[in-house]
C-alpha cells in the first residue's frame, strides 16, 4: 500500500489554490474544525463517541432471541410438530410433554445468550464511562505538570467525547477515539502507541505531531481538517489540516499522523490531538464485525441427509394415513374419509417426529467443545519458544480439519522464522560472502546489534580505505541502507555498562522487514543513532553525521521498492532507492557501469539459489533544478485528498530513474525447525502444498474453508482473523493428521448413531 504522509519531509508551508479547494469540497471529505466540536456536530452527521456491542435491550431480548433461534429449520419443524399436538383431535402425548423437549432446547441457548449479552452490557457501561480529558476555554488558574500553559483539560467521561474536541493522553492511557496528533511531550513530535488491543501485536508503533503544529499551545490552535471518510484500514489515512492563522498553509496527514481508539500511549509522557472519527465510526469499532461464519462440511451433508429423512418420515406418514381405512367403533368421531386421512397423516407425524434428532445440535455442540479442549491440551501443538498453545477460534469446524486436500501457505513468517541474517553483499560488482561475527567499537563503547549480523572482514577493510574509489562506493553503499528505512531508533543499556544495545522500532507493523535490513550497516560502522521528523543521525565509524530528510517514497507492492531524498552535509542532494531485483534493474543506468551490472546480476543469480532474500541498491545525485520539480510535485500530490496514492507513485516513478548501481545484498531467512519434514508427511497422505503470497494474508484466512494462523514475527493480524491458531508450521501434521482425522471420524459417528437410533424406533413404531 502507498503511503500516504510525509512526516519525514520538508516542512515548507503550503499555499492552496482555488482549485484545490474546490477538490476538497464538503461533500467529497469529512470536515472537522479544530477545537469546535459544537460546529463540527451542528448538522448531527457524526457519530457520538458512546459504544454498544450488546445485541439485547430487555424488551428486545425475548422476541430477537427467538427470532434468531428459530433461523434452524429444525426448530420450526419441532414447533409445528409442538402445535399439532395441543389440537384435541390430533394430541398423541400429554400437551405438556410434546413441548418440554423444544422448551428445553430454547431455554439453555438463550440462558446462554442472555449471560454473553449481560457481559458485553457491562463491558459497554465500563467502556463508556471511562474518562478522557478535553480542552475547555474556560479560565483556569493552573495547569497539571506538562500541559501547555493556560489549557484546561477537564475529565469527561468517553460517551460524551465528540468529533472536533482537542484531547489530551497521558502515559499508559488507552486513547478514545481516532484522533489526528497536534503535540507530544517530545520536542521531535514523536509518540509510541502500543496496538495490542487493536491488532493483537504488542511492539510499539511510532505516530508523529505535524512540525507546523508542534509549537502552537492547544487552546490556541484553530483550523479545519478535511479526512476521508470512516473506513475499516486501520494502517491508511489521508488527511489535510488547514491552519487558521491568515498564511493559508495546508498540511499534509497521513497514516503516521492518526492514533486509533484502543491503542495506548507508552514511552511519551502526553500527546495533544483532536478528534476526527467517534464511537462507531472509529477504525477499531468498524472492524469490531469478526470474521465471516463458517459452516462445516460435514453439518452442510447433515442437513441434505435430514432432508432425506424428512422425505422418508413423509412417506411413512402417507402410508399409515393411506391404510387407516374407514374407522366404524361408535366410540370414533368420524369425520368423513378426506378429514380421516388428514387427521391420521398428522397423527402419524407427531408420533414419527423423532426421525430427526432434535438433541443433535446441542450433542455436536458438546462434542465440539470436547475435541477443542483436547486440541488445546495437546502438548504437541505447544510452541515452547513463544510460550503459545493452540489456539481453537471457531468451534464449529472442527470436523473439517480431517477433510483438507490443499494447503496454501504464505512463505514469510509461516514456513520461515523472520529472523534475517546478513549473508552476502555486492558491492560495486565485487562479491563479499566471507562472514563473521562481528561488534562495531566507538570510542570506548561498543555497538551491539540485537539481531545475528554477519560481516566480511574484506568488507570492512574495504569501508575504512578513505583513499580508493571502492571504499567510497562501499560506505555509500551502506549509507543507503542505514537511511532508506522508516524506524525509529531506539537504544537501551546492556549488562556491560560499556556496551549499547541497538534496539530499533518499525513505524509500521508491515514494514517489520525494515528493521532487519537495517542493522547490517550498522554492524559495518554505520549506526542509525536518531531520527526526528525532519533529519537523521548516522554514527559513520565513530562520526555522528546529520543528513535532513527532504522527502520519502515509501515501499508499496506496485513499485516493489522504497526511496528517501537526503540532504547531505556536503550540501548534495542525493536520492537512495531500494527495492527488489526485477524492480530495480528497470530503473537503473545500465550505460554508466555495464561491468557492475552484469557482475551483480550474476551475484543476485547465486544469492537466489541459495535461497536468500535480496535487495538491490541504487543512487542518484540530483541537481537543484531536479529537486525543486520533485518537491512541487511532492507537495501537491502528498495534500491531495482523493487519489493521493497513485499521485504520489506518478511523483516516485518520475524521480526513481537513471539511477547509478551500488550493489546489492542477501539475507537469509531460515525456515522454522521441521518444516520439510512436515511438508513431505502431508504430501505422503495426499494433501497438496502450495506457497502463495501473503499480501492478503487476513482475507485469504477468511475465505478458507479452514483458516490457520501462525502466531509468529510478522505479527498477529493473521492470528485474529483466523479459526486456529498455533505458533509453529510443522503443528500442521498433528492437527490436520490426528486431531482433523479423529475429530471427523467421531463427528460422523455420532451423527450416524443419532440418525440409525432415531430412524429404528420409528421403524419399530412403524
Amino acid at each position: 500500500m502507498a503511503a500516504a504522509d510525509d512526516q519525514h519531509g520538508s516542512s515548507s508551508r503550503h499555499t492552496m489554490s482555488a482549485s484545490q479547494k474546490e477538490e476538497l469540497g464538503d461533500d467529497d471529505a469529512r470536515v472537522v474544525l479544530v477545537g469546535d466540536a459544537a460546529r463540527t456536530n451542528e448538522r448531527l452527521e457524526f457519530a457520538g463517541n458512546g459504544v454498544r456491542t450488546a445485541k439485547y435491550s430487555p424488551l428486545t431480548f425475548l422476541p430477537r432471541n427467538l427470532f434468531e433461534q428459530f433461523h434452524r429449520l429444525a426448530y420450526i419443524y419441532f414447533l409445528v410438530i409442538a402445535v399439532l399436538n395441543q389440537l384435541p383431535q390430533l394430541a398423541v402425548f400429554g400437551r405438556g410433554a410434546s413441548v418440554m423437549p423444544l422448551a428445553f432446547v430454547l431455554a439453555v441457548t438463550a440462558v446462554k445468550d442472555a449471560y454473553e449479552d449481560w457481559r458485553r452490557h457491562r463491558s459497554d457501561r465500563a467502556e463508556n464511562g471511562r474518562l478522557a480529558h478535553v480542552l475547555s476555554l474556560s479560565p483556569s488558574p493552573s495547569s497539571p505538570a506538562g500541559e501547555e500553559e493556560g489549557a484546561r483539560f477537564v475529565p469527561t467521561e468517553w460517551k460524551h467525547v465528540r468529533v472536533g474536541d482537542v484531547l489530551r493522553v497521558v502515559a499508559d492511557e488507552s486513547l478514545p477515539a481516532d484522533m489526528v496528533l497536534l503535540s507530544t511531550s517530545e520536542p521531535t513530535g514523536v509518540a509510541y502507541v502500543q496496538t495490542l488491543n487493536l491488532d493483537g501485536e504488542s511492539n510499539l508503533k511510532t505516530r508523529y505531531a505535524k512540525q507546523e503544529t508542534m509549537p502552537t499551545p492547544a487552546q490556541a490552535m484553530t483550523g479545519v481538517i478535511k479526512c476521508e471518510r470512516p473506513n475499516r484500514n486501520i494502517y491508511g489515512f489521508q488527511g489535510n489540516l488547514e491552519l487558521a492563522d491568515g498564511e493559508g498553509r495546508r498540511i499534509p496527514l497521513g497514516p503516521s499522523n492518526i492514533v486509533l481508539r484502543g491503542c495506548e500511549l507508552k514511552n511519551t509522557s502526553w500527546a495533544v490531538g483532536v478528534v476526527v472519527y467517534a464511537g462507531r465510526e472509529t477504525k477499531a469499532m468498524l472492524n469490531n464485525a469478526g470474521a465471516p461464519k463458517k459452516r462445516s462440511r460435514l453439518e452442510t451433508h447433515m442437513n441434505r441427509e435430514t432432508l432425506l429423512l424428512s422425505a422418508i418420515l413423509i412417506a411413512l406418514c402417507a402410508v399409515v394415513a393411506a391404510l387407516s381405512g374407514d374407522k366404524t367403533d361408535g366410540n370414533y368421531n368420524y369425520y368423513g374419509i378426506a378429514a380421516q386421512i388428514v387427521f391420521v397423516y398428522l397423527m402419524a407425524v407427531i408420533v414419527f417426529q423423532i426421525m430427526i434428532p432434535i438433541s443433535l445440535y446441542i450433542s455436536m455442540e458438546l462434542v465440539r467443545l470436547g475435541q477443542a479442549y483436547f486440541m488445546i491440551r495437546d502438548a504437541r501443538l505447544y510452541d515452547a519458544a513463544s510460550n503459545t498453545r493452540f489456539q481453537c477460534r471457531a468451534l464449529n469446524i472442527n470436523e473439517d480439519l480431517g477433510q483438507v486436500k490443499c494447503v496454501f501457505s504464505d512463505k514469510t513468517g509461516t514456513l520461515t522464522q523472520n529472523k534475517m541474517e546478513f549473508r552476502c553483499a555486492s558491492v560495486d560488482g565485487v562479491d563479499y560472502s566471507d562472514v563473521t561475527q562481528p561488534t562495531v567499537e566507538e570510542g570506548d563503547r561498543i555497538w551491539a546489534p540485537k539481531i545475528l549480523v554477519n560481516t566480511d572482514t574484506d568488507l570492512v577493510k574495504l569501508i575504512r580505505a578513505d583513499d580508493t574509489e571502492q571504499g567510497k562506493y562501499a560506505r555509500e553503499f551502506f549509507l543507503a541502507l542505514a537511511t532508506c528505512n522508516t524506524i525509529v531508533p531506539m537504544t537501551s543499556d546492556g549488562p556491560d555498562p560499556n556496551t549499547t544495545k541497538i534496539v530499533t522500532t518499525t513505524r509500521a507493523s508491515r514494514r517489520t522487514t525494515s528493521r532487519r535490513w537495517s542493522l547490517p550497516p550498522a554492524a559495518y560502522g554505520f549506526v542509525l543513532v536518531e531520527r526526528t521528523s525532519g533529519h537523521i543521525v548516522i554514527d559513520v565509524l565513530g562520526e555522528k553525521q546529520r543528513y535532513d530528510v527532504l522527502g520519502l517514497h515509501e515501499f508499496d507492492s506496485d513499485r516493489k521498492r522504497m526511496s528517501v531524498i537526503i540532504g547531505c552535509p556536503d550540501k548534495t542532494v542525493k536520492l537512495f532507492v531500494k527495492g527488489a531485483d526485477n524492480s530495480m534493474f528497470g530503473v537503473i543506468d545500465k550505460t554508466l557501469n555495464s561491468d557492475v551490472v552484469q557482475a551483480t546480476e550474476k551475484h543476485l543469480h547465486s544469492y537466489s539459489s541459495l535461497g536468500l532474500r535480496t535487495l538491490v541498491i541504487g543512487v542518484r545525485e540530483l541537481s537543484q533544478e531536479e529537486f525543486l520539480e520533485w518537491q512541487m510535485a511532492y507537495e501537491k500530490a502528498s495534500t491531495a485528498l482523493l487519489g493521493r496514492g497513485n499521485l504520489l507513485r506518478g511523483v516516485a516513478a518520475n524521480i526513481e530513474r537513471n539511477l547509478r548501481l551500488l550493489g546489492a545484498s542477501g539475507i537469509e531467512d531460515k525456515l522454522q525447525d521441521g518444516v520439510p519434514e512436515a511438508i513431505e508427511k502431508l504430501r505422503q497422505a495426499g494433501i497438496k502444498v502450495w506457497v502463495l503470497t501473503g499480501a492478503n494474508d487476513v482475507s485469504m484466512i477468511q475465505m478458507a474453508d479452514v483458516g490457520i494462523g501462525i502466531s509468529g514475527q510478522e505479527g498477529r493480524q493473521a492470528v485474529m482473523a483466523s479459526d486456529f491458531a498455533m505458533g509453529q508450521f510443522r503443528f500442521l501434521v498433528p492437527l490436520l493428521l490426528v486431531h482433523g482425522h479423529w475429530n471427523y471420524q467421531r463427528m460422523g459417528y455420532m451423527i450416524l448413531y443419532n440418525f440409525y437410533r432415531n430412524a429404528t424406533f420409528v421403524f419399530v413404531l412403524f
